[in-house]
């Protein structure tokens, strides 16, 4: 069967694709518009050899199964049919996966909270007789507040039927006797436990999970013992010696938070908590002043510090922001940056990429524009800090101010907050 792959822009049905987020082996995920409800959603389409037949069949099992979950833990779905002679399963559009998340810093109350949110959706499927048989940070999604989900119940068995699905699950994350075709809720408890030490410590068992694994080192100045205790448990190599199913699990985890038994000292953890505030109360200022005129809405990939999406490198940590890698306030983006467009736009204003398909000839007005394109055949409404005219691929040649500062980059001439920042998020250089 040809290539079916969808492009950014295309239409299918009411969404308009985006782009995509992800692809494996059996289905690949598309951010899309619904251009209807005008929101932002995520299409899951089963790739072509996956369309037709049995593998149809798990698609279709898959929407049922979630179909009946209901947990402020567990991602709903929207919809699922048939759109254009293909299978799509529509959900909410989260940030990232937890994958992406752990790849920065976090606070050791982050990572309490996400632990306590993943037991509370596992238990909950176990409650209802669902096993979800892949449990991995990709399958994490995040929303706004650090709020987390549970997705792609694509290969999860009901435990009152014969499971035939000998080694499904993600290599890295699978139990032994789930490897060999022998699935339970403890095989779910083995993934959880094997997820939540990654989280405390920054590192993935392999097999064959001989205690103490690496990464010990950093568990230990965050669990108390029995904190690594409760999490050994469910590490066992042996089903029988794990915990029965997630609810257990849970109920262990709840009950060492309750006593105050889970993490390592308080002394540790009000330090942290002291950084934590200085931090908090600098980046507060900061948008207190610039946060609106530089809609600063997202967090580098790196050190977490506020950063816009026309920025092409953090001022904070001077970490590279080739591609925007959040969601975008605008109606459409950039397939080559990634960045915010307006459906108007024949070219993207950050990046020097191809034009755009225009969407519509009307135009629209914009309470962001502030200056006009200086080419004269031109004349084109300009936002501030677009690097180039959005209407004829012009370089801008304002130098572009911060309204609450009079600092100014020596070498692009743009507008900084030297008082914040320790780079130029406009051309990278040191301030």
């Amino acid at each position: 069967m040809a290539d079916r792959t969808l492009r950014a822009r295309q239409r299918i049905g009411k969404y308009r694709v985006e782009k995509r987020i992800a692809s494996g082996p059996y289905a690949t995920v598309y951010a899309a518009l619904d251009t209807i409800e005008r929101q932002r959603v995520a299409l899951k389409i089963p790739n072509s050899e996956h369309a037709t037949g049995d593998a149809l069949e798990d698609f279709k099992r898959e929407v049922r199964l979630a179909a009946r979950l209901y947990h402020p833990n567990i991602l709903p779905l929207k919809d699922a049919s048939f759109i254009d002679g293909r299978f799509v399963i529509v959900t909410h559009l989260g940030g990232e996966t937890l994958a992406k998340r752990m790849g920065r810093r976090m606070s050791l109350a982050t990572m309490v909270s996400f632990a306590e949110q993943i037991l509370e959706a596992l238990a909950y499927a176990h409650g209802e007789g669902v096993l979800h048989c892949d449990i991995k940070p990709e399958n994490l999604i995040l929303f706004e507040d650090e709020h987390l989900m549970l997705a792609d119940f694509g290969i999860a068995k009901t435990a009152m039927r014969t499971i035939k699905a000998s080694g499904s699950g993600t290599l890295g994350y699978l139990a032994p006797e789930q490897a060999m075709g022998r699935p339970s809720p403890r095989s779910d408890v083995f993934a959880a436990g094997l997820l939540l030490y990654r989280l405390f410590a920054g590192h993935v068992p392999e097999w064959p999970f001989d205690w103490p694994p690496a990464g010990i080192e950093k568990l230990k100045t965050r669990l108390s013992p029995d904190g690594e205790a409760w999490l050994r448990r469910a590490l066992k190599p042996r089903p029988a010696d794990r915990f029965r199913d997630a609810q257990h699990f849970q109920t262990a985890f709840q009950e060492l938070k309750r006593r105050g038994g889970l993490l390592r000292g308080h002394v540790r953890q009000k330090s942290q908590k002291k950084r934590t505030d200085w931090q908090d109360i600098r980046v507060r200022q900061f948008k207190k002043l610039f946060g609106r005129e530089l809609e600063t809405h997202y967090q580098c990939h790196h050190c977490d510090g506020p950063i816009s999406e026309r920025m092409v490198a953090c001022p904070w940590c001077s970490a590279d922001l080739p591609k925007h890698e959040h969601d975008t306030r605008f109606p459409a983006h950039c397939p080559s940056c990634y960045r915010g467009t307006k459906l108007d736009w024949v070219y993207c204003p950050t990046c020097y990429g191809p034009g755009f398909e225009v969407e519509t000839t009307r135009q629209f007005p914009d309470k962001r524009y502030t200056a006009t394109c200086h080419k004269e055949s031109c004349g084109g409404p300009l936002m501030p800090f677009m690097r180039y005219c959005p209407w004829c691929h012009t370089k801008t040649k304002q130098a572009w101010s911060l309204s609450n500062s009079n600092d100014h980059c020596e070498r692009c001439g743009w507008g900084v907050a030297s008082e914040f920042w320790t780079y130029c998020p406009w051309c990278r250089c040191s301030l």
